[in-house]
């Protein structure tokens, strides 16, 4: 860790710049040697380089957009070559260089936070090794050896011998039990942050290789920080926990806001929009007056969700329109009230027994015997008197007492007369 973390010690100056201007402003409200005043010094660390980040999170948003937006050719391409999974592969990748898609954008954030978590971490390490480092003097530097968070020294690490913790002023026990719970607490947001991602900000109805990739990350990185945790400082498991914590208020402000169409986030957030359109008559927000307007805009190519959201506003008596608004249309709501009564009206369909025994459902026409009759009425009426006469002449076929009694016969017993025995078998 010190050797990669020493890749980035030309980051080490403005990152030790920053936090010692964040340490004079708290540390003239909590006191210079306080836990207080370093340990929030590194939380509004973790804060400016995430709002210096935004413009990367919202590339990463609309890269996601993108591979929405690709979802049914995707699913296309599936089907296409189901048997074949590298042909599948090829086309997808020929997909995603077409339309200008990186499915690896949602790790920029983090990479792009890479350089400032392990220049903190060489800063945090020079100072565990009473070392002076970039705009960090000796003052500084013995004030931020006496700071404990929770009883842990900033500097401290979980796996440091009960002589290096002794060093800095703490026992072991205490490190320890910060140390873990931090880690912990990191490896669970982590954990949440990704998860809330997979189950309410995708479209399950089509599995695609970033969604496998999705699902891999959420499993992978909490074990990854876990094991990395116990090796931090204690000043950088703040930095990590608060920037995990920044992370999932951030999507979960997205997810609520602009969800991925086909998403359960969707249904959610259409519900909520619906309930606002019974309340108040309309549609309040430009955000939601897009999202109507982007609804529109698609037309047949809606997915289930947003077909049932346009019902929803046509039984209460509106349309949506092209610029997001919604007005009241007396049309849709009977649109929306005569196709109920057609799903209403269809007949229930008969079991298998209901069939066999020829019972109709109550209401319903014997259209089969209508059909009989009138067929059997016609003949009669082509039929010459001779050919009547003909016909009455002819046996009447058995009826179904006896066709029932035969039914009713030995399951080794033929059907139909039976053959006289030979006189030898008599």
């Amino acid at each position: 860790m010190d050797t990669i973390a020493s890749l980035f010690s030309f980051i080490t100056w403005p990152v030790s710049w920053v936090i010692v201007q964040f340490h004079k402003l708290y540390g003239a409200i909590f006191g210079p040697d306080t836990g207080w005043a370093w340990g929030l010094s590194i939380v509004s660390l973790v804060v400016l380089i995430r709002i210096c980040l935004i413009p990367l999170f919202v590339k990463q948003i609309k890269s996601t957009r993108n591979m929405q937006v690709l979802q049914p050719k995707m699913k296309a391409i599936q089907e296409r070559y189901k048997n074949d999974k590298q042909r599948q592969s090829e086309e997808m990748m020929k997909l995603y260089k077409e339309t200008g898609t990186n499915p690896l954008s949602s790790c920029l954030p983090i990479l792009a936070q890479s350089p400032f978590f392990f220049a903190l971490y060489h800063v945090l390490s020079a100072i565990a090794s009473n070392k002076k480092i970039g705009v960090i003097d000796q003052t500084l530097l013995d004030s931020a050896r006496q700071a404990h968070i929770f009883g842990a020294p900033l500097a401290a690490k979980f796996m440091n011998s009960s002589e290096d913790v002794a060093a800095l002023g703490a026992s072991l026990t205490d490190v320890r039990v910060v140390t873990a719970i931090m880690i912990v607490m990191m490896s669970a947001s982590q954990f949440f942050t990704q998860r809330q991602l997979m189950t309410k900000n995708v479209d399950l109805t089509v599995k695609t290789p970033y969604m496998s990739q999705q699902k891999m990350l959420m499993y992978i990185f909490p074990v990854i920080f876990a094991v990395m945790g116990i090796n931090f400082p204690v000043g950088v498991l703040v930095y990590w926990l608060t920037t995990n914590v920044w992370t999932m208020g951030q999507q979960m402000y997205v997810i609520n806001q602009n969800p991925t169409p086909g998403s359960k986030a969707q249904d959610q957030y259409l519900t909520r929009l619906l309930k606002s359109v019974t309340t108040h008559g309309e549609v309040r927000g430009r955000t939601r007056r897009n999202t109507v307007k982007r609804i529109v805009a698609k037309g047949p190519d809606r997915n289930d969700i947003e077909r049932k959201f346009v019902t929803g506003l046509a039984k209460l008596g509106f349309a949506p329109q092209e610029d997001g608004a919604v007005i009241k249309s007396d049309t849709a709501e009977a649109e929306a009230e005569s196709g109920a009564a057609q799903r209403r009206q269809q007949p229930k369909r008969q079991s298998k027994a209901q069939r066999q025994t020829g019972v109709t459902q109550p209401g319903a026409k014997d259209a089969g015997s209508t059909t009989s009759k009138t067929s059997l009425q016609k003949q009669d009426e082509k039929s010459t008197p001779d050919e009547k006469s003909k016909q009455d002449e002819k046996p009447k076929s058995p009826s179904r007492a006896s066709s029932g009694s035969s039914r009713q016969a030995k399951s080794g017993q033929r059907k139909g007369p039976q053959r006289p025995k030979h006189p030898s078998k008599k």
